[in-house]
């Protein structure tokens, strides 16, 4: 039989070992993703890549510096996603490569397949605008297909707060999450630091979460700044891929390399 001191020492050990396991769950870092996307028309787009860390970027099909700076980025073993512009309800001018209700699934697929003939280690795609297209189902089945067919994920940049675009991802299989944070939609110091804070009580909250920024010159010099402090605030920058449950061919080939 064991003795009553015995017991004792037992429920001591038990009992340390659960405290170190709530420690060690308590210390586990909350992770984020900063995609910076709408990158290829200016060449100053380039300094984006001097960001330190895991940085994800989503390059603009077809213009003049995307295909460069999408292959620098990916010689750097950063994730590389497509831009891909969407009709927004403005009618804003949407650029090459672009998606539009008007367009049937066989423009739809030939589109999708020209942007990522362009960068075919891209892992997935995110929307640019977009607010018109993600709540109509056909366009984004077919979109969500093409991206099934050829094992990438989906960011939705959530533009629209009635976005379908998840909904129908997640019906099709395709690995979705989407945005939490803009970063920039203001160029001033105080609310991007600001908009920093909200995405760091997010993370801590949810244990995970991601932001899209652009390649101001404004964005670039905050976040040289800011990034630096995350690991004191015990958050750790992941590629956005790592915040998906299901690893797409390029996820794994980027890994592999």
């Amino acid at each position: 039989m064991i003795s009553a001191v015995s017991k004792f020492l037992l429920l001591i050990i038990f009992s340390f070992t659960e405290l170190l396991s709530a420690v060690s769950a308590q210390e586990k870092p909350a992770r984020i993703a900063i995609v910076i996307d709408d990158i290829g028309y200016r060449e100053t787009d380039e300094h984006a890549l001097l960001l330190p860390g895991a940085i994800t970027y989503s390059i603009l099909p077809h213009t003049p510096y995307g295909k460069t700076l999408a292959m620098r980025a990916n010689a750097n073993h950063k994730e590389v996603l497509l831009h891909i512009p969407m009709e927004a309800q403005n009618g804003k001018k949407l650029g090459p490569g672009a998606l539009t209700s008007i367009m049937n699934k066989a423009e739809i697929y030939a589109s999708l397949n020209q942007s990522l003939a362009e960068v075919p280690f891209a892992i997935g795609i995110n929307n640019h605008m977009g607010s018109h297209l993600t709540q109509l189902v056909e366009p984004m089945s077919w979109t969500m297909g093409f991206l099934k067919q050829h094992h990438l994920l989906f960011l939705d940049s959530k533009t629209s707060p009635y976005s379908k675009a998840s909904i129908i991802a997640q019906k099709l299989g395709v690995p979705v999450k989407g945005r939490h944070v803009f970063l920039d939609n203001q160029l001033t110091e105080s609310y991007i630091n600001k908009q920093f804070q909200s995405l760091i009580k997010h993370a801590k909250t949810q244990h995970f979460a991601i932001a899209i920024a652009h390649p101001h010159p404004e964005t670039i010099q905050a976040l040289l700044r800011l990034i630096p402090t995350l690991k004191q605030k015990n958050i750790e920058l992941v590629p956005l891929s790592s915040l998906y449950s299901t690893p797409t061919n390029n996820q794994t080939r980027l890994a592999s390399d």
